[in-house]
């Protein structure tokens, strides 16, 4: 597997990555959507959970770019992320929320509700929406169940402060 996944190059800084899968699809296993908000990260971030240098839990994030690393945040959501950089380093892209496209039926049955607008609002939900777990933690974002693919043109992106982070 390259570092270059569905024409988004992996291997450059998160920060650079975060704002070109904006209007970006990803399924997994035909189930997905369409990305809106991400967040990146650096091991040089006290936030990032690269932070403190690779461990049991967080060795994903320090593996090959294009890659998933999914942890568990408060014990409670699963969250997704898009490993980036090279290999050794510590660098993701959070994907925060997706707008539903594909497998609505699936998300709404994973989810226990029916509006859209809540399917895939937070990277918790989308998780759930998507039937992500650890299991799909350090897999090849080139390679089944997920299918990724770049936007078909640029998207309009505003930048803020992240959510929830006070480091």
């Amino acid at each position: 597997m390259g570092s270059i996944v569905g024409g988004i190059d992996f291997a450059a800084p998160s920060c650079e990555v975060a704002p070109q899968l904006i209007g970006a699809l990803i399924l997994v296993d035909g189930v997905g959507g369409r990305i809106v908000e991400t967040e990146a990260y650096d091991h040089t971030d006290p936030a990032s959970h690269a932070y403190g240098g690779p461990t049991r839990r967080n060795a994903s994030m320090f593996g090959a770019p294009g890659h998933a690393y999914i942890y568990r945040s408060y014990g409670i959501h699963w969250c997704l992320n898009f490993v980036c950089r090279e290999e050794g380093h510590g660098a993701g892209v959070l994907i925060r929320a997706l707008e539903p496209l594909a497998g609505l039926e699936s998300m709404r049955a994973r989810r226990g509700l029916d509006r859209a607008r809540l399917l895939c609002g937070g990277p918790g939900r989308l998780c759930q929406a998507l039937g992500l777990g650890i299991e799909h933690n350090g897999l090849a974002l080139d390679a089944a169940p997920f299918a990724l693919s770049a936007p078909r043109s640029p998207a309009v992106i505003a930048v803020g402060p992240r959510i929830g982070i006070a480091k």
